[in-house]
């Protein structure tokens, strides 16, 4: 985190964006497994749904700061 603004840096947003995209990874590896319980197949769907919103919402955000970008810079998307 940065310590003036209270927000993750850069590279730490890119870190948990690729430690939650690697995890929902091997979350679907393991649901494809038949050898699973229903518990433990319902639990990991439960973690692959929040994983995917986690993501999901990383990348809406990057997509608005490179909007922003773009426009500061008189470009268009």
């Amino acid at each position: 985190m940065n310590p003036t603004t209270g927000k993750k840096t850069e590279p730490a947003r890119k870190a948990d964006f690729e430690r939650s995209l690697a995890r929902l990874e091997e979350v679907v590896r393991r649901l494809e497994n038949a050898n699973l319980s229903l518990d433990d197949a319902m639990k990991l769907f439960e973690e692959g749904v929040q994983l995917s919103r986690e993501c999901q919402k990383q990348l809406q955000q990057a997509e608005g700061r490179v909007e922003i970008l773009l426009k500061k810079a008189g470009g268009e998307m």
